[in-house]
């Protein structure tokens, strides 16, 4: 390989979404779940994706993993066209280039194989060498060589989850996907939870995107995109002084504001006002005063 075409490698992004759309079709309805979204993610980031119930979200997690049909636009990933695979070639995607944590733990393992057993298990359909000795590493990783022997009924819902980022990091994916994985933990798990999905995008450079309604613990995120009637509507980015601090554990996130908050333009000009702001506005009807002050667009009430 020549070094403009590595160099086109290292530079292409990790997910790119151009204008996605996505419709789902009974014999009386048509729901519209994804209208024209537009997302880069590129290698080596940690996104996090909010919204709420219908939003699209989780629609968009399952198409990045081949798990649902786009119905237009364009989604790449790894450079990977989504909509001109065929069966086999999408088989191999999702064996190969994507790892997926469920929200659900009895689809994450098996329940009458040990946690060390079911980590080995993507990897027989792969041919990987050296499994025990990656099973081992992936163990202790997430923190549960101790429980490497447990099977699922002997694991709470926290180290389920644990052993369930173990598996989808098996055949080393480029991209891994987390739908609500804190969904059903307490706090102070789902914490620890994304105390390691930080810690394999900061230490060994994994590219994670992960689906929350936790807004909360989103604020532990480098890059936090909200997702609203199908399409982006704003993003949330870590404060630069911020990255150090979090690396070493200094930041009282549930206290501090640790991202700046932008709404994002579509190419037609539109954009989504955060329904906070609006709300502080107390608008009548659907109308908003649009100003330019000083190189800045501001937005107020009708007068």
């Amino acid at each position: 390989m020549d070094n403009a075409n590595i160099s086109m490698e290292e530079n292409r992004p990790m997910v790119l979404a151009e204008n996605l759309v996505k419709i789902y079709k009974t014999s009386d309805l048509e729901v519209l779940a994804l209208q024209g979204l537009d997302l880069r993610v590129d290698k080596g980031e940690l996104t996090a994706i909010i919204g709420n119930s219908g939003s699209g979200k989780s629609t968009f997690l399952n198409m990045l993993g081949g798990l649902d049909e786009p119905s237009a636009g364009k989604l790449y990933v790894d450079g990977k066209d989504l909509f001109k695979m065929n069966t086999k070639e999408k088989d191999l995607y999702k064996r190969n280039t994507v790892g997926f944590v469920w929200q659900n733990n009895a689809r994450n393992l098996l329940p009458y194989l040990t946690a060390f057993e079911n980590i080995m298990t993507p990897m027989h359909l792969t041919g990987f060498k050296e499994k025990a000795k990656r099973a081992e590493e992936l163990l202790d990783l997430v923190g549960m060589s101790h429980r490497k022997n447990s099977r699922l009924s002997q694991l709470s819902g926290g180290e389920q989850q644990r052993i369930a980022i173990a598996i989808a990091l098996a055949n080393q994916p480029k991209l891994l996907l987390a739908d609500e994985p804190t969904g059903s933990v307490d706090r102070k798990t789902a914490d620890y939870i994304f105390d390691v999905f930080r810690r394999l995008n900061s230490e060994y450079g994994q590219t994670i995107i992960i689906v929350t309604h936790d807004v909360e613990l989103s604020k532990k995120v480098g890059r936090v995109v909200a997702i609203r009637d199908g399409k982006i509507s704003s993003e949330r980015i870590l404060k630069e002084r911020y990255a150090d601090r979090f690396a070493s554990g200094e930041v009282n996130w549930l206290e501090e504001e640790t991202q700046e908050e932008y709404v994002i333009v579509d190419r037609a000009g539109r954009l989504q006002v955060p329904r906070h702001m609006l709300d502080e506005l107390e608008l009548k009807d659907n109308k908003i005063m649009v100003t330019m002050e000083s190189e800045k667009i501001v937005l107020s009430a009708p007068k």
